[in-house]
C-alpha cells in the first residue's frame, strides 16, 4: 500500500501493488456475483413457497365452497320435500288427458264451493 511520503522504488513494487488492487476488485466482483446468485435462489424459494401457499388456499376455498353448496342443496331438497310430500304425484308424470282434466276441474270447483260456503 502506498503512503504519503514514500516513494515506489521499482517497477516490480508498482506492478505488485496494481496486481493486488486488481485482485481485490476481482474478488469483490466474485463475491457480489455470488451474493446476487444466492439472493436469486432465495427469492425463487420464497416465490415457490408463496405459490404453494396460494395453491393450498385455493384448495381450501374450493372445499369450503363445495361444502356450502352441498349444504344449501341439502336444505333446499329438504324444504322442497316438505312442500311436496312423497305420496304426491311426481312432476315427471304425463299430463292428464282431456277426460281426466275435466274430472279434475270438476273436483276442484266442488272443493272450492265447499270451502267457500257455496253449493256442494
Amino acid at each position: 500500500m502506498l503512503r504519503r511520503g514514500t516513494a515506489i522504488t521499482s517497477d516490480d513494487e508498482r506492478s505488485s501493488t496494481v496486481e493486488a488492487a486488481i485482485a481485490r476488485v476481482l474478488a469483490a466482483e466474485r463475491a457480489a456475483r455470488e451474493a446476487v446468485a444466492q439472493a436469486r435462489e432465495e427469492a425463487e424459494h420464497i416465490a415457490e413457497a408463496a405459490r404453494a401457499s396460494v395453491r393450498a388456499l385455493e384448495a381450501r376455498t374450493d372445499r369450503r365452497i363445495r361444502l356450502v353448496r352441498d349444504a344449501f342443496q341439502r336444505r333446499l331438497g329438504e324444504a322442497l320435500g316438505a312442500l311436496a310430500p312423497e305420496d304426491a304425484p311426481a312432476a315427471s308424470q304425463p299430463a292428464p288427458d282431456a277426460r281426466e282434466q275435466a274430472r279434475l276441474d270438476e273436483a276442484i270447483e266442488a272443493l272450492a264451493r265447499r270451502l267457500t260456503g257455496g253449493e256442494s
